[in-house]
């Protein structure tokens, strides 16, 4: 069983594709085809089911994928040691963000990360989905670190600390029945068409609980994965949103109220433990911190 292997594998099974897998890895399809056939045959086991126009992972691929990304993770994490007593840090850091960060410039971020530890390379990986594909994948190991909006508990083996906090405000169009008020409740959008976002956005589910208090269920015709679009739905006058005020900020056509009481979204910088997480990942993730501490600070 070689690294390469487990390598080809895993990113087989993430994308449960053989072409979009040989083309994370950078190699030809055939030959990480042929990979994953001669360590099924080493292991002597079925990993994935290939009788179906979309590839599955059997039972035991299952199992094994977690193995194989645990045993990635720790030859990682030793090479990453072992090259790391010369006082320069190196490797990979996979870092996961979200379509908003809040009030954190993430590229600021890394700009001065890549300055101080040029030898490190991050992966960056925006979600559509949300917050909920990060965390499994901070949980899973197949991701280092990810920027969150956490609305309950942390996955098992999972950290998380805030780092931004402000208020989901009300966006409607001038001329909207509510659009001359100075605040709204979220009772007020009983009967409104609401843009919503996707299920695995902590944006949505702040939304839902909110309407959920007020008891009624908005109507939501319209699911969008950002903001820009949500915003032109509503001026359009298609439905009433909410939004994270620093995306609101730049709605100069448009009104913008604040909820009372008011519904708080706070991003969070997710991590795996200590024993799971590379020298690099622990830098990235000190330097997220440092920043988050230098705006309490500077009051921003």
């Amino acid at each position: 069983m070689e690294m390469r292997q487990l390598e080809y594998f895993v990113a087989v099974a993430d994308e449960l594709s053989f072409s979009r897998g040989a083309a994370r890895v950078h190699v030809v399809q055939s030959a990480v085809s042929s990979a994953v056939a001669k360590l099924e045959r080493d292991l002597g086991v079925t990993l994935i089911d290939r009788s179906r126009l979309r590839i599955t992972l059997t039972a035991p691929g299952a199992a094994f994928l977690v193995e194989a990304r645990a045993t990635l993770e720790a030859a990682r994490r030793a090479r990453e040691t072992a090259t790391s007593f010369d006082g320069k840090l190196s490797g990979t850091v996979d870092l996961g963000t979200l379509q908003s960060s809040g009030g954190i410039d993430v590229p600021a971020v890394l700009s001065w990360f890549h300055d101080t530890h040029p030898l490190v390379s991050v992966r960056l990986r925006q979600s559509v989905g949300g917050s909920s594909d990060h965390l499994a994948a901070v949980a899973d190991g197949s991701m280092d670190l990810a920027l969150v909006a956490l609305t309950g508990r942390a996955p098992n083996g999972v950290t998380a600390r805030v780092l931004s906090s402000e208020p989901l405000l009300f966006v409607c169009w001038p001329g909207h029945r509510l659009a001359d008020r100075d605040h709204v409740a979220p009772a007020d959008l009983a009967g409104e068409t609401v843009v919503g976002y996707p299920r695995g956005w902590g944006v949505r589910r702040l939304t839902d609980e909110a309407f959920a208090d007020a008891g009624f269920d908005p109507a939501l015709p319209y699911e969008v994965s950002d903001y820009r679009t949500a915003a032109g739905l509503v001026r359009h006058r298609l439905g009433v949103t909410l939004m994270p005020a620093t995306e609101a900020a730049r709605l100069d056509d448009l009104r913008v109220l604040p909820l009372e009481p008011a519904v708080i979204w706070n991003v969070h910088l997710a991590t795996a433990g200590p024993q799971r997480s590379s020298a690099a990942a622990r830098a990235l993730a000190q330097a997220f911190v440092d920043d988050a501490e230098r705006r309490a600070a500077a009051g921003t």
